[in-house]
């Protein structure tokens, strides 16, 4: 996993970034909810400051054995924590010249109010990067952690969470553990559309955005060549959803 996710975001996640900020190096960075590090890493490696936020203690320490060389090599801290917490709040106040959240923002309630708790840790100039599944494509609500074949089938995510629950717990017989996962992206679901709301409800603007048909780390996990969204259907609000399969965003103030 960590290798998967240092290697897309050197290929991936930095060049989009750095259509808006083309000098890595020197750049204050955090991430979001940053697993084992691997994203930090290719920042970190271009001269970047990097400060990596988890809420799960044994992610840190895992990650902070992957990356030892980076953490010994560059300016990379990895840390247990809450970005709710007021004093996280308060120490990342206008810090940061970029934030990322990668595959997060999905699994976050409230996301309105998260986009208005980011834009606080912006510096003047800062942008945040957000890489997620939409809600309505073929594993958008991460079935793929079902613990059985039949449950990791496209597109059901979708049914109302009353039937899904009871398709789950019934039908495909996951665990009580795996049907809390699985409901919480549910409960959070965030589609194309509902994302830029929030963007235009925390007062802030796109500046970049980049629409995947195949995602970028399918290339690592499945040997799946990355696609960008077919443009016809990027234009199509009600259909792009269920055939985008990751979405690339930058925004700012």
């Amino acid at each position: 996993m960590f290798q998967q996710q240092l290697e897309n975001a050197r290929q991936y996640v930095v060049p989009f970034v750095q259509q808006v900020k083309k000098n890595i190096s020197g750049l204050n960075v955090l991430e979001v909810g940053c697993g084992e590090g691997g994203v930090l890493c290719a920042f970190a490696e271009l001269g970047a400051n990097c400060t990596g936020l988890e809420l799960w203690e044994n992610r840190i320490i895992r990650g902070k054995e992957y990356a030892k060389d980076f953490i010994r090599d560059y300016k990379l801290d990895l840390r247990v924590g809450n970005f709710y917490d007021e004093k996280i709040q308060q120490e990342f106040s206008g810090k940061f010249d970029l934030v990322i959240l990668k595959d997060v923002i999905e699994h976050l309630p409230n996301q309105e109010a998260v986009m208005k708790i980011l834009k606080l840790f912006l510096a003047n100039d800062g942008i945040i990067f957000f890489g997620f599944p939409p809600w309505c494509m073929p594993f958008g609500g991460h079935q793929q952690i079902a613990t059985n074949k039949i449950g990791k089938l496209p597109y059901y995510h979708i049914l109302h969470r009353n039937i899904y629950k009871f398709v789950l717990k019934n039908i495909f017989l996951q665990s009580e553990g795996t049907i809390t996962n699985l409901l919480e992206v549910h409960d959070t679901k965030i589609s194309i559309n509902r994302f830029e709301r929030c963007v235009r409800g925390a007062d802030m603007k796109i500046l970049k955005r980049e629409l995947f048909l195949i995602n970028p780390i399918y290339k690592y996990k499945f040997g799946l060549k990355p696609r960008k969204q077919i443009p016809v259907l990027k234009s199509i609000p009600l259909v792009r959803d269920f055939f985008t399969t990751c979405c690339y965003y930058l925004i700012g103030k």
